[in-house]
C-alpha cells in the first residue's frame, strides 16, 4: 500500500547566495587563499589568433546591474578546436598557449565583467554542421537557482551567423540579437560588448543543456 506524502512540505530552493565570490573567485573578493587563482585571462602573447576583450553587465528584471554575479566562459581556439582531449569533431590544432576557459565576477563598483581572450574559429557541431564563431557562457548569482547557459556570437560574422544551426533554432529572429555582441575598434584591442539580461524586455536567450 502506497501512503500519501501530501503532508510533506516542499524543500526550500537554494540560490548561489551572496558569497559566491568568496567561494569561487576569492582573490577578487580580497581573500588570498588559493595558490593558483582562476582568472579572466585566457590568452597570452604566444596564443594564436586575434586578441579581443569581452565586456558587459548582467542585468536583472528591474534593469539593475548585478555587482556580484559569477561568469565562466569556454570556447574553441582560433583554429576552431577546443582545448580538451574529448574534442574529436574538430580537426584544428590544439593551442598549448591557450586556456580556453575563464572565470570572473562582475566588478563590485562598476558591475562590469571582463574577459581577455582571442576570437574563436568556426567549430563543427552535430551532424558535421559548422557553427559560427561563438563563446559559451555560464552565469550564477543571487536569485538564480540553476546556473544559466547562453552563447555570445560576433556581430562582424554576419554570414556565419545566418547559417548557424543554433541561432536558427530560435524562432523569433528579434531574440537572436540578444546573443550577438557588437564590436568596438576604438582602442588598441577590439572590445565586444555583451550584456546579459536575466528577465524582462530584451531578455537574453538561455539554453537548457
Amino acid at each position: 500500500m502506497v501512503q500519501s506524502l501530501d503532508y510533506l512540505k516542499e524543500t526550500a530552493s537554494q540560490t548561489a547566495g551572496p558569497y559566491v565570490h568568496i567561494g569561487l573567485i576569492p582573490n577578487q573578493a580580497g581573500f588570498d587563499i588559493f595558490e593558483n587563482n582562476f582568472t579572466n585571462v585566457l590568452a597570452d602573447e604566444n596564443t594564436r589568433g586575434e586578441r579581443i576583450i569581452i565586456e558587459g553587465r548582467v542585468v536583472d528584471g528591474t534593469g539593475t546591474p548585478l555587482r556580484d554575479a559569477l561568469l565562466e566562459i569556454w570556447q574553441a581556439n582560433a583554429d576552431g578546436r577546443y582545448n580538451h582531449e574529448l574534442d574529436h569533431q574538430n580537426s584544428g590544432k590544439v593551442d598549448e598557449d591557450f586556456r580556453g576557459w575563464g572565470r570572473t565576477g562582475t566588478d563590485f563598483d562598476t558591475a562590469v565583467y571582463r574577459f581577455e581572450t582571442i576570437k574563436p574559429g568556426v567549430v563543427s557541431g552535430r551532424n558535421g554542421k559548422d557553427m559560427a564563431p561563438h563563446i559559451n557562457f555560464w552565469i550564477v548569482a543571487r536569485g538564480i537557482n540553476i546556473g544559466l547557459n547562453t552563447r555570445m556570437y560576433f556581430a562582424d560574422e554576419q554570414e556565419a551567423n545566418a547559417a548557424d544551426p543554433v541561432l536558427n533554432l530560435i524562432e523569433q529572429k528579434t531574440r537572436r540579437k540578444t546573443l550577438i555582441a557588437d564590436r568596438d575598434d576604438s582602442g588598441p584591442i577590439p572590445v565586444y560588448r555583451f550584456d546579459i539580461i536575466l528577465q524582462g524586455d530584451g531578455e537574453t536567450v538561455f539554453f537548457d543543456i
